[in-house]
Order: structure tokens, then sequence, then C-alpha cells
């Protein structure tokens, strides 16, 4: 998609940032889902069984809850050029664990790392966030998000057929090899081709590495208690990794795992009082102060709508080969139209989101998705197989777009935390997965389906409570300077 201030077929100036973000993107979501299209192979490959199938499909998205938090932190602090390069430099060694794996605990534990790589996708938040202004922003950050997002639909079209052309028992690992020298190679690509910002401007950094600044008191609370479902999710997935059908954690090792995600959360309250304290002491300055209500309101509808998703791409190849008895390489290529549809819908969300308005197109993008999924609920094996790929569809359009909106609104809440607030409400897109996915295990597809149907209203509900980003973000410069910069 373009429009009359972005040539996409241009590679230089912003929109060579912009291509070069959304194929990192594009490499991370190739190597964080390269696993589900060939489960199949990799289930009889090593004689899995369905709960251990679902296991690693949750710990696939568990690790990138903490891991996009830290990712955002780093981000703002040493910038996007660094971040990323190690990042992908870094999965591409348990990517090499996982495809050369030989039983249950090694692909586990190596599929646990990689959930890392999906935190990529903060780091071009905040890159595309410094290229482009933000009359442009929404449209931008979707491109990114869209086509990035896209790689998990390549990797479901092209790795079984690739693994097929490999052929052999060790087709499949060799498919998944090959994504993990992509990722290493684009590494050093990255890092010779970009810049954290234009020629001659300031990247403005957050003040530490610890907990994200806010700006009241209430603030503060809030943040602590929107911390809780993080945690609650790290927990509820030491408890499936510990319950009989899986036994990847002993009893005792569960216990241990507990008290250290306790005592995690222990250091993370005081790291959000350090880098907060002077709020129980000194009024925040004009220029500082943010509503981290808006923040709150997007992790909820990111919840929705990306952790819909990532739980939908997850399993959907063997909802559509149990449904419609297809085989394997079919079903992966029919369930890849759900993430084929990024290529249009995020940029597309960002899009109207820069042209009639952010909090109206949320709201309208979030009441499509919930009645999209409520229609999914309904398919089984009495459909015409075309007529479910067509309501899929429909369904990811919204789903896609929906995000395409949040993070149209995200990197203008404050430049200089854009890494932290997005790694935040990234973070929740996860929580979502895991809930979703955790759920999958007690729940019939239809019931699946109306859960995130549920949930989608609940996000309609607090919708009521976000403002419409306008006017000028204030930020400080180096030299003490105070900057507008201008959001609408």
């Amino acid at each position: 998609m373009a429009t009359a201030t972005l040539n996409l077929f241009s590679f230089q100036g912003k929109l060579k940032i912009l291509h070069m973000s959304w194929m990192a993107f594009f490499l991370s979501f190739v190597v964080w889902f390269n696993h589900a299209p060939l489960m199949g192979m990799i289930s009889a490959s090593l004689s899995l069984t369905k709960s251990q199938i679902s296991t690693l499909l949750v710990l696939n998205v568990a690790l990138t809850i903490p891991a996009r938090i830290v990712i955002g932190m780093l981000t703002d602090r040493y910038g996007p050029r660094i971040t990323y390069s190690a990042l992908l430099a870094a999965v591409s060694l348990p990517c090499f664990v996982f495809a050369w794996g030989d039983d249950f605990t090694t692909l586990a534990w190596s599929r646990l790392a990689l959930g890392f790589v999906g935190a990529g996708f903060v780091v071009g938040i905040r890159m595309v966030s410094e290229w482009f202004p933000a009359h442009e922003l929404g449209i931008a950050e979707g491109i990114y998000g869209g086509w990035g997002n896209f790689g998990s639909a390549a990797a479901a079209m092209s790795l079984p057929a690739l693994a097929m052309w490999l052929g052999g028992d060790n087709g499949w690992r060799w498919a998944i090899t090959i994504t993990g020298l992509l990722s290493l190679g684009f590494s050093a690509l990255w890092w010779a081709q970009v810049s954290d910002t234009p020629k001659g401007g300031t990247y403005f950094k957050a003040r530490n590495l610890g907990g994200l600044e806010v700006s009241t008191r209430g603030d503060f609370y809030l943040l602590l208690v929107m911390k809780i479902p993080l945690y609650m999710a790290l927990l509820m997935l030491t408890w499936k990794l510990s319950t009989l059908a899986v036994n990847l954690l002993s009893p005792s090792s569960a216990v241990v795992t507990y008290v250290i995600l306790l005592a995690i959360l222990g250091y993370d309250i005081w790291s959000t009082y350090r880098a907060n304290h002077r709020l129980f002491s000194n009024q925040i300055e004009a220029h500082d102060h943010y509503e981290f209500k808006q923040v709150a309101v997007l992790n909820v509808l990111y919840f929705a709508t990306f952790g819909s998703e990532l739980a939908v791409v997850s399993m959907l190849p063997m909802f559509f080969a149990e449904t419609f008895s297809l085989d394997l390489v079919l079903a992966g290529l029919v369930a890849s139209t759900y993430a084929f549809m990024n290529l249009m819908s995020r940029p597309g969300g960002g899009w109207l989101s820069d042209r009639y308005g952010r909090k109206k197109m949320l709201l309208l993008l979030t009441v499509g998705l919930a009645i999209g999924y409520a229609i999914m609920s309904t398919i089984n094996s009495q459909w015409p197989l075309y007529l479910a790929v067509i309501t899929t569809m429909l369904c990811s359009f919204f789903v896609q777009a929906g995000e395409g909106a949040v993070f149209s609104i995200v990197p203008l809440i404050k430049r200089r935390l854009t890494g932290q607030i997005a790694g935040l409400t990234g973070a929740y897109g996860n929580v979502g997965a895991v809930f979703y996915l955790t759920m999958l295990t007690s729940l019939t597809y239809a019931d699946f389906f109306m859960l995130m149907s549920g949930t989608a209203v609940l996000g309609l509900v607090t919708l009521s409570l976000l403002r419409e980003p306008k006017g000028h973000m204030m930020e400080t410069a180096e030299d003490g300077s105070v900057v507008m910069i201008k959001i609408s």
C-alpha cells in the first residue's frame, strides 16, 4: 500500500529503514513459528503425544512475555541497531538446537528460548517511530508489523514443501536449520545498513535501565496492577509443565520456579519504585507527564488482538487438518491464509487510523473481530472448505487491522519510553496467547473461538477510557532543552 508520501518502491532514507525493519521482523516470525507447520512431521519423527505438542505451542510464546519487557528497556537505552543485531544472532543458537533435538525435553527448552525472538517486534516499533512523522506513523508501523507478521504465513506455506523437497527423516530438521542461518546472516546485514535516527536526529534515551517511568502515584499503582497478569501467565505455564501429562518439571522444580518467579516479581516492584521514587517526594515536570491509563487500555486490546492471532496461528494447521481431513502440507497452506492477511490488514488498520481517527477505528475493528471469532466458532466439517477459508480471512482482517490501530497509538504516548511501552503492550499479546493456548487444552475448537470473541468484548469496554493522542509530545534533549514533537 502506498500513499503520496510513501513510495514503497524506494530503498532510500526512511523507506530503506522501513524495509530493513519489516524484513528483520519477517525473519523473526519465520524463526518464531518455524515449528508450527512442521509439527506433524516433528511429532511423527519423535513420537510426541498430543499433550507434548500443545506444550510446545505454549512454550513458544511464553518467554516472549518477559523478553519484550527486557528488549524494550535495552532498545530505549542502547538503540535499535545494536539491540536487533544482537537478538537475531543470539536466537540462531536455540533454533539449531531445536532443529537437531532428539527428545521432547530438548525441544521444549530450546522452544522456550526461541520465544525471545518474538521480542524483536519492539525494536522495530521504536526504529520506525524515529524515522517517520506522526501523520505517516500509523501506516508505517502497520507496514512494519503486517509485512513482518507475514513471516508466519511464509513459514506455513514454504517450510513443509522445503522439508519434503530436502527429503528423508531429517527434512524438517534442515528446513528449521535454514531459518536459523537466515537469522544469523541478517543480523550482520542489519548492523551494516541501519542507523538509529536520521542524520542529525536526536535519540531520546530512557533515564535508566530499570522499571518503566510513570507520571503520577495513581499511574504507579496501576502499573503494578498491570504487571500481575504477566506473572500469572508465567505461573500458569510453570503449572502446566509440572502436570503428569507433560512432566517437564518435577514437583520440587515447580515449587522452586514458583519461588523464583515471586522473587523476580518482588525485584520488579522494587525496580519500578526506584525508577519512580520522585513521585513520592517531588512534582513531576510537565514535559515528563503522560497518561499510563492509555497504555493499560492498549494492553487489553493487544491481549485480544495479537494474543488471539498468535494462538490461532499456532493451532490453525491442526484445526484444518482435523476438521476437514486434510494432509499436513495442504492444511498448512490453508491455515496460512489467516496470517497472509497481514500483508494488507495491519497496514490498512494503521492507514485508517491516520486518516479517520485512532480511537474510532479501534472501536470498529474490535467489534469486527468479536463477530469474526463468533462466526469461526461455528465452522465444522459440514462447511465447504472455501467458505471456511473466506471466513478465516475476514476474521483475520479485523484482528490484524486492530493490531495496526493499537500500534498507531503506542509511539505517540512518550517517545523516549516507546520501547518499554511497546514491550509492555507486546507482552500482553503474549499473555493472551499463553492464556488462549492453555485454555485450548480443555476446550473444544468452537469454545476456543468463542472465548476469544468474549475477550474482544472486554476490550470494547476498556476502550471507552482511551483518549485520542493530539497536539504535541514533549521530550528533554541531552542539553536539557525541551523539544516539542508534533503528534497531530
